[in-house]
């Protein structure tokens, strides 16, 4: 079974096969526009539906290439999924959300953006739902080329914004709810981040720096998770099947209180079991949460696939009912050829193109073991609770990549603030006791957090420090920043978010009024 972990999680992401992946993605995209002209054939317009049905699925593969990776990263990062695993995982859960969950009937104006009864006529409607669905694609596939995870939901708001201008002027526009999205690029990672620290530090305070990690485990574990049971039990209800079963927010803590319960009685039995072999260390407590990310990023992945791949299948529902019913529409029906194209691209997307995201998000932002990740993963589910319930706009995709800055820089504040106190005794020993020391501040410079406080509860015992100078203590405090936290990341990404709407938007005038141009006789 390794191996064969091993030989997939190389062919995801061996460059040497991106060329088989762009050719697989397009053999998907000709099967869509062969499908969609023979279930259109005799329709008048079936050539811009095909056309609309291949952007439609081009967006679905670039949202499963993008998004997807915030569902499954810390998980990967952390080593609780392989790369082939998750995205087999995700792959899975994300279609089976989308077609179970996606709901029969879809807004195709996103987040009440723009008034379409401004348009003048039901062209006009089709070609900006076209040209607003191009621009969210091919954002997505150039911040996927670059390695940014952004929102995909920003995406296609933007582009429908972008093309909604284009087509009805500036007054189209409801600029509260746009000055609402544009706020949630900052309430979604703070939120995120902040939770995701507050729950690490919560674990290192109860659980990791005890003296005698096992029984310390033993008590609050199983709560832990039972929290995150909760949390998923009433998210996937109010957020992953609600187009399946009405429920009010009541209804669905109750659900989840049930999980949680379930879950608390569960992991009692496992850690009990656990506890008899484990290692009485922050590894041992590691092994505790392999199997809660797992279904996390399940769970996460379906209450995804059931929410955003209406950013793709709206768009395209909307332009099937303009161009069947010949008016301008608010709310379209879907097809279930529609809601394939959808699913599927989702999963196509993720397995062809996600493992790029999915290895930014897991290691190369910050270091990720399985209780930051555990962390991550109930910061997520949390935070867009509290912000539904509070009328919030927030992004999964913000939230997540928070979640995952804000165990950073806990860790990078918690180690900071160990060297400092550190550095608070160091300067009363001379030079003898300074050569003594060397192998100390080796120790210290390679160390954890929770390595490094062991060593500083050794050197006062034994009253031994480590020399350094102010120079030197400021190059070593930068270094362990840069070490936690890769700032070029969080530039990046950072970067991404903010020019997201603006982006599609600009992508998406242009593409309406050369869709016009074109069209237009």
């Amino acid at each position: 079974m390794a191996q064969t972990n091993s030989f997939l999680d190389t062919l995801l992401t061996s460059s040497g096969t991106e060329r088989y992946r762009v050719g697989l993605s397009l053999l998907f995209l000709l099967g869509i526009f062969l499908a969609v002209g023979h279930l259109s054939s005799g329709m008048p317009n079936s050539m811009l539906l095909m056309a609309a049905a291949v952007i439609g699925g081009y967006m679905a593969i670039n949202i499963g290439a993008n998004d997807v990776a915030n569902n499954v990263g810390p998980a990967v990062g952390s080593g609780a999924l392989t790369l082939g695993g998750a995205v087999l995982l995700a792959a899975v859960f994300e279609a089976a959300g989308a077609l179970i969950a996606g709901g029969d009937v879809v807004s195709t104006i996103k987040g009440g953006i723009i008034a379409p009864e401004r348009l003048s006529n039901p062209d006009s409607f089709v070609w900006l739902m076209t040209a607003a669905l191009l621009a969210g694609a091919l954002w997505l596939n150039l911040a996927t080329w670059m390695g940014a995870p952004v929102s995909t939901t920003h995406s296609i708001v933007g582009g429908v914004l972008g093309a909604g201008i284009a087509a009805g002027g500036w007054g189209i526009a409801d600029w509260f709810v746009m000055g609402k999205i544009v706020a949630s690029w900052v309430i979604s990672p703070v939120l995120g981040g902040v939770l995701a620290a507050l729950f690490l530090f919560l674990i290192k305070k109860a659980v990791l720096y005890r003296a005698n990690v096992i029984p310390a485990a033993r008590t609050f574990v199983p709560w832990l998770v039972a929290i995150m049971a909760w949390a998923f039990g009433t998210y996937l209800m109010v957020k992953g099947v609600k187009k399946v079963v009405k429920v009010d927010f009541l209804d669905a803590s109750l659900v989840g209180l049930g999980v949680a319960a379930l879950g608390l009685l569960v992991m009692r039995v496992l850690v009990s079991r656990r506890a008899a072999t484990m290692e009485n260390s922050a590894s041992g407590v590691n092994t505790l949460f392999t199997w809660p990310l797992i279904f996390a990023a399940a769970l996460l992945s379906f209450a995804h696939g059931a929410n955003d791949v209406a950013n793709a299948i709206g768009p395209l529902a909307a332009i099937n009912d303009a161009l069947s019913s010949g008016g301008v529409i608010t709310a379209a029906s879907i097809p279930t050829w529609v809601m394939v194209v959808g699913a599927l691209g989702l999963a196509v997307g993720l397995m062809l193109f996600g493992p790029r995201l999915i290895k930014t998000v897991g290691s190369e932002i910050t270091e990720l073991d399985k209780t930051r990740a555990f962390c991550i993963a109930l910061s997520a589910a949390l935070t867009v609770i509290i912000a539904s319930q509070l009328g919030l706009p927030v992004s999964s995709t913000h939230i997540a990549i928070g979640g995952v800055f804000g165990v950073g820089f806990l860790r990078e504040y918690l180690k900071s603030n160990y060297a400092s106190q550190l550095h608070s005794i160091i300067d009363n020993h001379d030079a003898a006791e300074r050569a003594r020391l060397q192998p100390f501040l080796d120790n210290f410079r390679d160390a954890s957090v929770e390595e490094m406080e062991s060593l500083l509860k050794k050197a006062r015992k034994n009253k031994r420090e480590v020399p350094l100078s102010k120079a030197e203590r400021k190059r070593l405090k930068k270094i362990y920043r840069e070490e936690m936290v890769k700032r070029s990341h969080l530039t990046r990404i950072v970067a991404a978010w903010v020019i997201t709407v603006p982006a599609s938007a600009s992508m998406a005038a242009v593409l309406f009024f050369t869709i016009r141009g074109l069209l237009v006789q």
